[in-house]
């Protein structure tokens, strides 16, 4: 995709290598460990998924209650930071038994400075104009503004950011619709979508926007995303990804 978007990862070869919640098949998903371990395997942007907890902080976690990831029970939104950070959050794995639920702004803080971080908001707090308010001058105080991409199932949720940061690229997520849908940046499609309808990508691209099918283990189809031309794929292990591409660490 020649546009706008994502600019510092322009020069990067397509497809980019989306991180999904890190390596969480090597480590435990949405923690330090599996952001860093894609890191090393050479993905371009890292997915992760935002909640806030009661006292207003983003941090990373799929869940709305924190009892599959962690040695915690209870929702996240009614969870303080300092009580959220007492939880191991190492998915029962001994290995990882000190990993906690990292904030947003360590996330930040690792990324190179030509990897993207893609937010999926996870609730309707980011519905709130005051909360996209502070999100976006917490991407902007991080450094990583530049390279941020909100996604969600919910319009209504991307629609309140871009109405505080009409710069931030959106990218809607579907399981079900197989046609691109206007007013976004970024189209994140159940991958038989395409086989639904094959014409998706080239309608989509007319448009100028960014398709990243929604396939957590691409490597049996990576030759066929590379024919349609998808901007970026999804993955669960990104180093198997870039094996599949031909890039990063040689197979172990």
């Amino acid at each position: 995709m020649k546009t706008a978007i994502l600019a510092p990862l322009a020069s990067k070869p397509r497809p980019l290598i989306v991180a999904h919640r890190g390596n969480k098949a090597l480590c435990p998903e949405n923690t330090l460990a599996a952001f860093r371990r894609a890191l090393e395997d050479g993905a371009d942007i890292i997915e992760t998924d935002l909640h806030l907890t009661a006292d207003g902080a983003f941090v990373c976690i799929h869940d709305e209650t924190v009892d599959r990831t962690t040695d915690g029970h209870g929702p996240v939104a009614r969870m303080t930071l300092a009580e959220i950070r007492r939880l191991s959050a190492g998915y029962g794995r001994k290995e990882f038994e000190a990993e906690r639920i990292p904030g947003l702004g360590e996330l930040a803080a690792i990324l190179p400075k030509d990897v993207g971080i893609a937010l999926e908001l996870k609730t309707d707090r980011f519905l709130e104009e005051a909360v996209c308010r502070r999100l976006v001058s917490e991407l902007e105080g991080y450094g990583v503004r530049d390279r941020s991409i909100v996604l969600s199932f919910s319009m209504a949720r991307l629609g309140a950011v871009k109405r505080v940061a009409p710069d931030i690229p959106a990218g809607w997520i579907t399981f079900r619709n197989p046609w691109p849908l206007r007013g976004v940046e970024l189209l994140g499609l159940l991958w038989p979508l395409l086989i639904v309808n094959p014409l998706y990508i080239e309608i989509a691209h007319r448009r100028g926007q960014f398709v990243c099918p929604l396939d957590p283990s691409p490597v049996s189809r990576m030759g066929i995303y590379r024919l349609l031309g998808c901007d970026a794929v999804l993955s669960d292990d990104p180093g198997r990804a870039a094996r599949a591409l031909k890039r990063g660490r040689p197979d172990p």
